[in-house]
């Protein structure tokens, strides 16, 4: 059975497709990023935010390339402004006070008397409470560059210079601690602080013209003599700290009454009076050999000497006693008020 050939059928063409005409034409515009901003070096633009804002690193004078801020900040012409009035102000008020201060009380000289050191300071204590075996007690001298003129060494440097620092030092403390065993003693009272100060100052200033008025009468002339005598009044508050301090520890709180705060007392007194009978020879017992040999040098000397010893005996012993029996009144008075206040609550309770 023979099958028949077909031939392949002729290929189908489609007919064309027709898209749809937009009937109203709108032109569309094309979205494209904008560029990168090119790298420009702009002129730094003064901030007054915040340093700490996290901004370039960079390297500048005062450690500008660390913190900016601090940099544009002064280089800002108000902030300048601002400095050159403070400036101004600063140095017209030390003007002011060097023109007026000035006129009783020389700066140069009185900053010599607070030159003093950590070694200096223990070596001046220890020789103010233990006066006795020290030698020698003269100041000592330098001669300034001119070959000419001697001046004494700061305290830094000797010594058995006079200083302000103890003094003050010990005066402050002498105030505090009084009304601080007061209170202890249940005594204390807001007066009791001005209170304290004003009878400190008081004897200070008392024995400060006691000593001129004598130096006047005597004749006894030194450039830096008010100053030394006002650094060698105040070191008996170093030997009535002592007392204080003593007293109230050793004398179960009776304060420095008692045998033992005599004796503290005491002891204190003279060595404070034998520092000051030694220290005070150089200023009041001036040496001059040219008026040494004649009588009437010699009569004027005893008399230097005796009003030395009146001072540093008489004279410290009474205002020694009078400084120091400020804690002891203290603590009477509160003996005095708690005995009152126990009398009165036992007759209340006699009524009752």
């Amino acid at each position: 059975m023979h099958r028949p050939t077909y031939s392949n059928p002729p290929t189908a063409h489609s007919p064309p497709l027709h898209h749809p005409v937009p009937q109203h034409v709108s032109t569309v515009p094309m979205m494209r990023s904008p560029p990168p901003p090119a790298m420009q070096q702009h002129a730094p633009q003064p901030t007054y935010g915040s340093p700490y804002q996290p901004q370039a690193s960079g390297s500048g004078a005062g450690g500008a390339g660390m913190y900016p801020g601090y940099g544009a900040f002064l280089n800002d012409p108000t902030a300048q402004m601002g400095f050159q009035v403070g400036k101004s102000a600063v140095m017209a008020g030390q003007e002011y006070v060097g023109n007026n201060f000035g006129r009783y009380v020389n700066v140069s000289a009185l900053k010599h008397y607070f030159n003093v050191s950590n070694t200096y300071v223990l070596s001046k204590l220890f020789l103010v409470l233990f006066p006795w075996r020290h030698r020698p007690w003269s100041r000592r001298q330098a001669i300034s560059p001119s070959g000419q003129d001697g001046y004494f060494l700061p305290p830094s440097e000797d010594i058995n210079s006079p200083d302000m620092y103890i003094p003050v030092m010990a005066f402050v403390t002498y105030i505090l601690l009084s009304t601080l065993l007061a209170g202890f003693h249940g005594a204390f009272h807001p007066e009791l602080l001005g209170l304290t100060a004003t009878t400190a100052f008081a004897i200070v200033i008392i024995e400060i013209l006691a000593l001129k008025l004598g130096c006047y009468l005597l004749s006894i002339s030194n450039e830096s003599q008010l100053l030394d005598l006002v650094a060698y009044s105040g070191y008996k508050f170093v030997g009535i700290i002592i007392t204080l301090v003593l007293g109230e520890s050793l004398n179960r709180g009776q304060g420095t009454g008692g045998w033992i705060g005599w004796a503290v007392f005491t002891y204190t007194f003279l060595a404070n009076a034998f520092f000051l009978l030694r220290s005070l020879k150089y200023v009041l017992l001036p040496e001059n050999a040219a008026t040494d040999r004649n009588t009437v040098a010699r009569a004027q000397r005893n008399r230097r000497t005796q009003f030395l010893f009146v001072y540093s005996y008489i004279v410290q012993l009474i205002f020694m006693w009078i400084l120091s029996r400020q804690d002891s009144g203290a603590a009477g008075s509160s003996k005095n008020l708690g005995s009152a206040s126990t009398g009165g609550g036992g007759k209340g309770k006699g009524k009752f």
